[in-house]
């Protein structure tokens, strides 16, 4: 398929500019003023319109097993929700469970994911360690084209990951020249703030921000970046949620350590009031870890952003319904943890961040895809207009408005944690692949259109690292 978008603004994370793009085969071919439209194209007029890359979510959940249940979204399903939001491409997490090879769990995502409609990549989880999960993480680098392992310094008794297991895993992916990325809560604290609330009666939605303080968070972060300062590995830190986190990252950046932090579009957004609402439907469909923090925390997690403390902008989208959240009703250890976003995650940072002059277009641009396609060596192939990347576009209008439900979205959640905010700057339309794929708010998302993208790993700077540390 061949698509000329004619008269848009082109926005890149460097500059803007007015150009016409034309795609060819899945590839961008030529980018500059006034082109031909060769015979047979499709021509899209985007006057009026800002003509932007894709947004790459690197932090989403798709058809995860968590808590004893399966999260609403397939990979399909979610990733179709994000095309309807200018998202095309998403890093997901394979998650193994205590003793599973990380190859057989690798596989078992691949599998799932090959329904999706939009392009995906993976990071994959370390929640245990011998020999074998130091070749397999071999294998995943070398043969697999993944470059990042996540930790998940939370979840007692499930996934949680020891200092131990911290060292000889950073030590690996050193070795290998992939990222090491972390969840950071101190699970141990967690566990036993978790008790107290129980001890003391406090069994609803409201003990959980109490039982996940912002201490707990930081202390993590700082101790995640301690180790990788040791070891001389660089460190990606998910879901920054608090003032705590932020001040960690900053202190190791201003000292020069290469440490990069993700913020997700609901906890710049939304407030931890939403877990007083007497309605358990309510409260508990903000349940997801960390907890959504209060406003001075979010002013924080903005100044992170502008300052560039924080680098990507994510949504940690893992869609749990009514019936499920149920589970904890009497328990909020057994809320499953969880919320979506992938389909407005841009709208919100658009109107937020650049409505607000909080941002600039081509920022906004920065922390939704091209930031996210450096860190994770898949730029410029992800994450800017110009020839010879992929044809994964999204047309902007700055003018638009929607009202963000859960009526009237995409994804298959019966939630929605942005309900009733009208935005100011949407998606027109989206190219996934060089196809059209979501057209003034038609969806037409193919099952199985989506690319595994192999992300190489990062060996010339990583051995410069290793260098310097002997």
């Amino acid at each position: 398929m061949t698509i000329l978008i004619r008269g848009g603004t082109v926005v890149n994370a460097d500059r803007e500019f007015k150009a016409d793009v034309l795609c060819d085969n899945g590839k961008i071919i030529a980018v500059g003023e006034n082109l031909d439209a060769p015979a047979g194209a499709e021509v899209i007029d985007a006057g009026g319109l800002y003509v932007m890359p894709g947004g790459i979510d690197p932090h989403t959940h798709m058809q995860l097993p968590f808590m004893g249940t399966v999260t609403q979204d397939d990979f399909f399903t979610g990733t179709a929700a994000g095309l309807a939001g200018g998202t095309t491409s998403i890093i997901d997490f394979v998650i193994p469970n205590p003793q599973q090879s990380l190859m057989e769990a690798f596989n078992t995502w691949r599998g799932w994911a090959e329904k999706s409609a939009g392009d995906y990549s993976f990071h994959v989880a370390v929640t245990w360690w011998d020999e074998t999960v130091h070749a397999d993480m071999g294998k995943l680098v070398n043969e697999h084209g993944v470059n990042s392992f996540k930790h998940f310094m939370a979840y007692k008794n499930a996934i949680m990951a020891d200092d131990e297991i911290l060292v000889k895993s950073f030590t690996r992916a050193l070795e290998l020249g992939a990222m090491p990325t972390v969840h950071a809560e101190n699970g141990e604290l967690v566990y036993m703030l978790q008790q107290e609330m129980l001890k003391q009666g406090k069994t609803g939605p409201e003990a959980h921000p109490l039982s996940r303080p912002p201490v707990v968070e930081g202390e993590a972060a700082q101790r995640a970046i301690a180790i990788a300062n040791v070891l001389n590995t660089p460190l990606y830190i998910v879901h920054v949620s608090c003032q705590e986190s932020l001040d960690a990252i900053t202190r190791a950046r201003a000292h020069g350590q290469r440490v990069f932090g993700e913020v997700l579009a609901g906890h710049l957004v939304v407030d931890d009031s939403v877990y007083k609402n007497k309605d358990f439907v309510q409260a508990a469909g903000h349940v997801m870890s960390p907890p959504f923090r209060s406003s001075q925390h979010q002013q924080a997690l903005w100044q992170g952003l502008q300052g560039g403390n924080l680098h990507t902008t994510a949504t940690d989208h893992c869609t749990f319904c009514a019936a499920q959240k149920a589970a904890g009703k009497d328990d909020f250890t057994k809320i499953p943890n969880g919320c979506g976003g992938i389909e407005e995650r841009m709208m919100v940072l658009w109107d937020a961040g650049v409505n607000t002059g909080r941002l600039t277009p081509s920022e906004f641009v920065k922390v939704t895809s091209a930031n996210c396609a450096q860190i994770f060596n898949i730029y410029p192939r992800k994450g800017v207009i110009a020839e010879g990347a992929d044809a994964d576009i999204v047309l902007w209008d700055a003018a638009g408005t929607k009202t963000l439900s859960a009526k009237t979205q995409f994804s298959k959640g019966d939630f929605n944690v942005f309900e009733g905010r009208t935005v100011k700057g949407i998606p027109t339309h989206t190219i996934s692949g060089g196809k059209l794929v979501f057209n003034q708010g038609e969806l037409m998302a193919e099952m199985g259109a989506g690319r595994y993208i192999k992300r190489p790993s990062f060996s010339p700077m990583f051995q410069a690292l290793n260098k310097m540390r002997a």
